[in-house]
């Protein structure tokens, strides 16, 4: 049996989407994909009837369609990885389900990447269509990601994206339970380009991304993927050492030859700003610490409740129907 046997796969972490499910699969299933093509849906948690439609959907569709029902919001990174455990295509395209990446624009995304060779191919906006705290902090995410990633520079990381087969297999052998796509992607390779598409207004309903969210994914980029925040904090003790044992020699000549004013304001200030900075080092240091406790109690990458594949994607992928998965 092939590999291969489509040319792409289409992968969407879903997330309280149950009124426009139907109109994606539409959309999904009218692409005209030279070697075919197969969509994975992977319910992230959704509050809403989100398991249940994409159930139904599967049952109906005409289009190879897998649906991965997690038994918990686990995130969108955890999500997407679950998902491309399931993809069966030469390449596969990662994207949002919120209509804000077109889909008229993932054949050329998928050509684009069939002609260069490359193992990811990032997509980026003349004008994004995000509220402007999303944009800002979409902006503060490739700033530091220039620092403490491996990636080209000013190479816009996007949610919207295709890898090569060879780029998701190596990706999947991370099993820790703190991903980071991007970070993954640019530990296997450097092959990687971009291309220009368009980006649209959400049709329907809010982010399901917060402030708390986009900061857990910041740590996950920090801490899970570069040694950096160390090394700053070390240069940091270094800096401020050198500044203490400054700072000391003219307070040594004025208690020797002057008179030493009280200082009860200047003491506090520094106390406060120094105690400051040794507790952020802490909580760093923390946090490392923190993770690798529980990468190494094993705490899950993500929990699979229930898996379905659609009658064509069975007929066409080799694969025989199952029960689902508890």
């Amino acid at each position: 049996m092939n590999d291969h046997p489509y040319a792409l796969s289409i992968v969407i972490p879903v997330f309280n989407s149950a009124e426009t499910l139907p109109k994606l699969l539409d959309q999904v299933a009218a692409l005209k994909i030279p070697g075919g093509h197969e969509l994975i849906l992977v319910n992230d948690g959704s509050r809403d009837a989100s398991a249940g439609v994409a159930w139904e959907l599967a049952d109906h569709s005409t289009l190879p369609v897998t649906v991965v029902d997690l038994s918990r919001n686990f995130g969108e990174h955890n999500a997407v990885m679950a998902g491309l455990h399931h993809v069966r295509g030469a390449h596969a395209i990662i994207m949002d389900d919120d209509f804000q990446n077109p889909f008229h624009e993932v054949p050329r995304l998928l050509e684009h990447a069939q002609k260069t060779d490359c193992d990811a191919v990032y997509t980026f906006y003349a004008e994004k269509m995000h509220a402007a705290w999303r944009n800002w902090g979409s902006q503060i995410t490739n700033r530091f990601a220039d620092v403490l990633l491996d990636k080209p520079k000013d190479l816009y990381l996007s949610s919207f994206k295709c890898l090569s087969a060879f780029c998701v297999s190596r990706v999947l052998e991370y099993t820790g339970p703190f991903p980071y796509l991007d970070g993954l992607i640019f530990q296997v390779s450097q092959n990687v380009t971009s291309i220009q598409v368009s980006h649209a207004e959400r049709i329907t309903g809010h982010s399901g991304y917060s402030i708390r969210k986009l900061l857990h994914l910041w740590l996950s980029m920090f801490i899970n993927f570069s040694i950096m925040p160390l090394r700053f904090a070390t240069f940091a003790g270094i800096t401020l050492a050198g500044i203490g044992l400054l700072a000391a020699i003219p307070v040594v000549v004025e208690a020797l030859f002057y008179q030493t004013p009280s200082g009860w304001g200047s003491l506090m200030a520094s106390l406060l700003v120094f105690s400051g900075i040794q507790l952020i080092m802490l909580g760093l240091m923390g946090e490392y610490l923190g993770r690798i406790y529980l990468t190494l109690n094993e705490k899950p990458q993500f929990i699979v409740r229930r898996t379905k594949r659609s009658a064509s994607q069975s007929k066409a992928a080799g694969y025989t129907q199952f029960p689902p998965q508890t």
